[in-house]
């Protein structure tokens, strides 16, 4: 069974439906490459996928070791190269739990920088993350 199933929607747009629960996503070419803006384009998704598949495994080490991460928020950045068009760096800046000790936060980051996106991207596109602990 596919993963995703996507549907071109003409004006540089997609939909895409995750098969398994029916949720879509859109997306939209960005304004600096013929788009609107008006939705993730798919550069934005994989930017963000470096994040969620980070928190999400933190998550789950968090879990796994009695943590709270209950409100850690993240933002993600990206920036994107030409020649050939394509992203060439990715940051990541995480506000977590300022109780977390230095073993646990040793614990969590290790976790983040192992996600399986972070393994997946070319070695050529530069991840910067912060782990900012002060919540």
């Amino acid at each position: 069974m596919p993963t995703a199933s996507i549907r071109y929607a003409g004006h540089l747009r997609t939909e895409a439906t995750h098969v398994a629960s029916g949720n879509t996503i859109l997306t939209d070419a960005p304004l600096d490459n013929h788009g609107r803006g008006e939705a993730f384009s798919p550069t934005d998704l994989v930017s963000a996928a470096l994040g969620s598949c980070m928190m999400t495994i933190m998550g789950i080490v968090a879990e796994r070791h009695g943590l709270n991460l209950t409100g850690t928020t993240f933002d993600v950045t990206k920036h994107m190269a030409a020649e050939p068009r394509r992203i060439s760096q990715i940051d990541v800046q995480f506000r977590l739990p300022a109780a977390l000790d230095a073993k646990q936060r040793t614990l969590l980051e290790n976790a983040a920088r192992t996600c399986p996106v972070a393994l997946s991207l070319n070695p050529e596109i530069r991840q910067e993350v912060q782990f900012d602990y002060s919540l």
